[in-house]
């Protein structure tokens, strides 16, 4: 993939310009360089050309508008926690790092919102609320910064209770593609005033502005909490549960499903010893009266189901220590095979076909001659499948890549999505329109109405180049 080379011509002045402003905080060192140009994901790393820490919106904004007047491309950092590669700077540029942009700018408990620099993450502001009684509620797992959250659309393991970044963005604060600043939506609950551009910008993967504040949604935290394990016989079984209690109204917190050989490799990594089987981890929050209640029927659906083994984690370390255990089976699974890179995928289907798409693609993978696994947060009807792959071996990669392509596929014939919460990147480029047709022209146009010289994250969503 070719990359503009910003050293030269009037990328060169760009530099020089970002420098005289900002002085040591604009970086060429290629250790930094290296890191801003990665991921966690398998994709190549692409590193920019130099790395930048504002402070400030006002410097984000200066920035833009510098490299908007040498057509340099300008690609937003958080913590570099995404999977499809988002952050490489696939034709070189300004790395915008916002870590430095840190600041938690108002808690207002009164009316359970919050204001917030996008460099805040989320362990960061729920350090900050939970003395007061309060939580921010979504929960991707890794440390992310929230404005990387709301640009990458994140959900993860409480989607089922409290939605995804979608549903708890108030509004925004974007620096525009020239270096404008516009606030998006604002606080109050609902609003008919003209377009909902908030939405436009959550999940825009830095393609359309760079955000630099957010106000929130905040919780209380409830009186009660209680977590269960139980093992199930089968993955139509386990997914099935979670289905049924669901549809019968039962208000969980958490439903996250693994498959055996992903919950083997917690168990190794964390000192565990859970049963070796289709596993589903529940949470349930309200009442202490009520998270009895709740339990104990899916407790009751689960045996009807032949789920056995079901263990209660009442205290908060217990709880804690089997979430973090579920945050780190990224790493459980590489453990697995040192010195192994995972090709980490994620689809969503609704929730009716949700076992039919997960016991055909475990069919799948056994079938194969590569090593994959299996979570989800099934109560949404999104799960994730990792190849463990030896990162010298073509073969495996592409055979991975086969194998996600008919899986993407799969969900897209079953009314679902190519991804419910990794976003495209560069790395899902290849099935936007097989999703969504004639739309992406839209989406387009959109991009060319706001970066019309494409400098915003170049080459991602709708200008990623597919896949030979």
């Amino acid at each position: 993939m070719a990359r503009s080379q910003t050293a030269k011509a009037g990328g060169q002045g760009a530099l020089d310009a970002l420098s005289r402003r900002f002085g040591e905080r604009l970086t060429t060192v290629d250790s930094e360089r290296q890191r801003h140009g990665v991921d966690e994901s398998y994709h190549e790393p692409m590193p920019p050309d130099a790395v930048l820490w504002p402070e400030s919106t006002d410097e984000v904004s200066a920035a833009v508008e510098i490299c908007a007047r040498t057509s340099t491309p300008v690609v937003a950092y958080g913590a570099g926690t995404s999977l499809e590669g988002h952050v490489a700077a696939l034709r070189g540029g300004i790395c915008i790092d916002m870590t430095r942009m840190n600041r938690i700018i108002a808690v207002r408990p009164e009316d359970l919102d919050v204001t917030v620099e996008a460099g805040v993450t989320r362990r960061q502001l729920n350090d900050k609320l939970q003395p007061q009684g309060f939580f921010f509620p979504v929960d991707p797992g890794a440390d992310a910064t929230l404005g990387g959250m709301a640009a990458t659309r994140a959900a993860g393991t409480t989607t089922i209770r409290y939605g995804s970044m979608r549903d708890n963005v108030l509004g925004l604060t974007v620096v525009l593609a020239d270096g404008q600043v516009i606030h998006t939506g604002g606080r109050a609950r609902k609003s008919s005033a003209g377009y909902d551009l908030t939405r436009l910008f959550v999940g825009s993967e830095g393609t359309l502005g760079i955000i630099t504040e957010l106000i929130l949604r905040i919780q209380g935290t409830p009186e009660g909490m209680t977590a269960a394990v139980c093992a199930f016989p089968s993955i139509e079984a386990a997914v099935t549960c979670v289905v049924r209690a669901i549809q019968l109204g039962v208000p969980m917190a958490r439903a996250e499903f693994l498959d055996e050989r992903w919950l083997a490799a917690v168990n190794q990594r964390s000192g565990l010893d859970y049963a070796i089987a289709p596993t589903v981890f529940f949470e349930f929050h309200g009442s202490q009266a009520g998270v009895v209640e709740q339990a104990e029927e899916v407790g009751g659906i689960a045996s009807e189901l032949g789920g056995t083994d079901f263990q209660w984690a009442m205290k908060q370390e217990d709880r804690s220590r089997l979430w973090q255990a579920r945050h780190e089976a990224h790493y459980a699974a590489l453990a697995t095979r040192p010195g192994s890179r995972a090709l980490l995928t994620d689809v969503c289907v609704p929730l009716s076909r949700l076992a039919e798409c997960i016991v055909k693609t475990r069919e799948d993978i056994d079938a194969s001659f590569v090593t994959g696994m299996m979570l989800g947060h099934v109560g949404d009807g999104n799960f994730h499948v990792s190849f463990v792959l030896d990162p010298e071996s073509s073969e495996e990669l592409e055979e991975a890549r086969r194998l996600n392509r008919v899986l993407v596929q799969r969900a897209l014939d079953m009314g679902g999505t190519c991804t419910g919460e990794h976003g495209i990147g560069y790395g899902k480029g290849e099935f936007l329109e097989a999703e969504h047709g004639a739309a992406v022209e839209v989406m387009r146009s959109i991009k060319r109405a706001l970066d019309p010289n494409s400098i915003l994250n170049p080459g991602k969503i709708t200008e990623a180049v597919p896949r030979d």
